[in-house]
């Protein structure tokens, strides 16, 4: 019998192939499919203090793997009180107990952590409880958020449930001009392209382009592609990545390593480990002939510094024209996991070298680690940016996340070289702040307003080119159906025509911290900001669909939770907030997407008339069929339409039957415990 052959995959496909558990003989995880993974390493940072406790409610004693877990305290590291200093204390007494390496306050960023010393490498997949943890994908490597849930549930049994986002190609033509750097390039890109084209996608970069970024620059790219939207951004494994890792190698051989590190560590490897990565390269890099989702394109010799913001990651200015505004600024910030690497440092103090910052304007300098801040200092680079002015922090999060000196008052305005500058994030809401290069930052903090070190000429603009390819999901064949999970569902089709539907519109923030609220209770307060009147007519065993992003916002779970108590059988949409659906399958709720559905109701089927309200409408019947994929709908008028949808694979269907993820580590515990494991 002959075995047919693999399909084409891409890189993403092919790593997550690698990293999934109980895939049969000749399977591959394909864009859509819900998959279970063992991932080479699970981060947590100051929120290993919040795992610990769900660790212990899934009825854990033991960590399953010690090596897979890394603990890098970062965020609140300049808050010395008794009680911050003791939850610390607390992640380290846990991991000394279980054997995790673990990396204390002054290390460095987690992210920083987890490239330099050695746990992030080509073809690894690594996941992270933080937004961030895209950055791993500048190392030819699948870096991805996970939430809290999950980081418990490796912890305890090494496994977690994951899927497979759809897949985009970026492809980066010519090369950038001087003094454009890797941060310039995803401002630009977030700018550009800021109708959502990545959403929940991973992305690829490819072309041309590429061999001329350096690791730091590629490093701030996967990091922000987070703001961009997508959940992952992966660069190739070529000679610039090649010569990066042998240097680390070295590194390594020299036995001068930060933290506690256990024996088995995972977070080394050796010259010859790069040689064989390197030899083995071709089985990483994308097959000829992979479905993309989308394809985008940017010329990188069409980019001139930019600045995001004020508040809004995606508002963006070319340097050039902001530049004649002279906004003036009252503060200036390097630091953070997008830019605060020796590059970045090199780079500021070239430009203020010999100079003093802006009288008026107070310039923070933080390093993304310890072991950057000490090559700073060989280098000459921190001593000129302290002489020119600057206060320096400790290598961590802090004034990027609002904590610690130098947050931003009411009325000022500051240019920072850090990933998010969302209302209130960095300190008063009544702040301003844009986002900039650390060479824009630099040069900004010594004329005391938004500036670049260098003129540029604004040109024709950034050229960049868009193309949708439809759906590349995976639709393969009929779905298998595990016991208690229904084939079929039926009810009536409630329309939402409204792309994101935030958590707020669907479960009201009023209520998140009211515990005592009932199950009953929480259903009839369901869709209270967005369409009132929807739970006085609404009944149980009705199918939501709604447009596209639907559960953006806030992480609240009981925007999924209470839905399902209402009796909602599952929720349809064009596409979802990634949050809001690990938060849905999490707690045994069905959600899944089908755009060609919302576009039908946005076009021949959309409703003229007929029951519901103002803002819901009722579509006729509805029909879902998970075995067969499909979703056939009966409108009130005209013929009957049929819809499909990637089947929710056995992974999926498990965590709905169990009623969510924590009774499903709870049962692969008890089965492991009756194995020995």
């Amino acid at each position: 019998m002959n075995t047919p052959p693999l399909p084409a995959l891409t890189m993403v496909e092919k790593i997550a192939t690698r990293f999934a558990v109980g895939l049969g003989a000749g399977q591959v995880a394909r864009q859509g499919d819900f998959v279970t993974i063992r991932p080479k390493h699970v981060m947590t940072h100051d929120n290993t203090g919040a795992v610990m406790p769900k660790f212990k409610q899934l009825g854990a004693k033991k960590v399953h793997d010690p090596r897979q877990p890394v603990f890098a305290i970062d965020h609140d590291i300049q808050n010395t009180t008794p009680e911050n200093l003791g939850k610390y204390a607390k992640i380290e007494s846990f991991a000394n107990e279980h054997g995790v390496d673990y990396y204390p306050a002054g290390t460095g960023i987690s992210h920083q952590v987890m490239v330099e010393q050695g746990y992030v490498v080509p073809g690894a997949m690594v996941v992270g409880s933080d937004s961030h943890s895209n950055l791993y994908g500048a190392m030819a490597a699948l870096g991805t958020p996970v939430v809290r849930t999950d980081a418990a549930s490796i912890w305890a049994t090494g496994v977690t449930w994951w899927q497979v986002p759809p897949v985009a190609r970026v492809t980066l033509k010519g090369k950038l001009r001087p003094g454009v750097v890797g941060k310039d390039v995803i401002i630009a890109l977030c700018g550009a392209f800021n109708k959502d084209e990545v959403l929940n996608h991973a992305v690829e970069f490819v072309g041309e382009g590429v061999a001329s970024l350096s690791m730091d620059q590629r490093m701030s790219i996967s990091n922000m592609t987070t703001e961009w939207g997508a959940l992952a951004g992966l660069f190739p494994f070529d000679e610039v990545l090649r010569d990066f890792l042998s240097k680390r190698a070295d590194y390594f051989a020299a036995g001068k390593r930060p933290g506690t590190r256990r024996a088995g560590s995972l977070g080394s490897y050796t010259r010859a480990d790069v040689d064989r990565w390197w030899a083995e390269r071709g089985s990483l890099a994308t097959d000829a002939g992979a479905v993309y989702a989308a394809e985008l394109e940017i010329d990188l010799a069409s980019i001139v510094p930019h600045v995001s913001g004020p508040n809004d990651v995606k508002t963006m200015h070319a340097l050039p024209a902001i530049e004649q505004k002279q906004v003036k600024i009252n503060k200036a910030w390097l630091m953070s996991c997008v830019n605060a690497r020796l590059e970045d440092i090199a780079v500021a103090a070239g430009i203020m070298k010999g100079k003093k910052v802006a009288q008026g304007v107070e310039f923070y300098l933080a390093p993304a680690s310890a072991d950057v801040r000490a090559q700073a200092i060989s280098l000459g680079h921190w001593g000129a940016l302290l002489d020119a002015g600057a206060v320096e922090l400790p290598p961590g999060c802090g004034t990027c996340i609002g904590l610690g000196a130098g947050t931003i008052k009411a009325g000022e305005v500051g240019i920072s070289a850090t990933n998010r500058n969302f209302e209130g994030r960095m300190g008063d809401r009544q702040g301003l702040v844009y986002l900039g290069s650390p060479a824009v930052v630099a040069a900004s903090a010594v004329a005391g307003y938004i500036c670049a070190p260098s003129r540029y000429d604004d040109g024709a603009g950034v050229r960049t080119r868009f193309e949708k390819k439809g759906s590349a999901l995976s639709a393969a064949g009929e779905a298998s159906i595990i016991a208690g999970f229904p084939e079929r569902v039926e009810g009536r089709l409630l329309w939402m025509d409204r792309d994101n539907l935030n958590t707020d519109g669907i479960y009201a923030g009023k209520h998140t911290y009211n515990d005592a609220m009932t199950p009953e209770q929480m259903a009839q307060v369901i869709f209270e900001n967005y369409d009132p009147t929807l739970r006085t007519w609404a009944k149980a065993g009705d199918v939501v669909v709604s447009g596209m992003n639907f559960g953006t916002g806030s992480s609240r779970e009981q925007a999924a939770t209470a839905l399902k108590f209402f009796g909602v059988p599952c929720v349809v949409a064009g596409s979802f907030s990634e949050t809001y659906k690990r938060n849905a399958f999490n707690n045994g709720f069905v959600c899944f997407e089908c755009p060609a559905l919302v576009e039908w109701l946005r076009g021949a089927g959309k409703p003229r008339g007929g029951e519901g309200s103002e803002k819901t409408r009722v579509v006729g019947g509805v029909k879902i069929d998970y075995r067969a994929g499909c979703v056939h709908v009966t409108p009130p008028e005209g013929p009957s339409q049929t819809f499909a949808f990637t089947p929710l694979s056995p992974v999926a269907q498990e965590l709905v039957v169990a009623g969510g993820a924590e009774e499903v580590v709870k049962r692969r515990l008890l089965m492991m415990a009756s194995r020995g494991v």
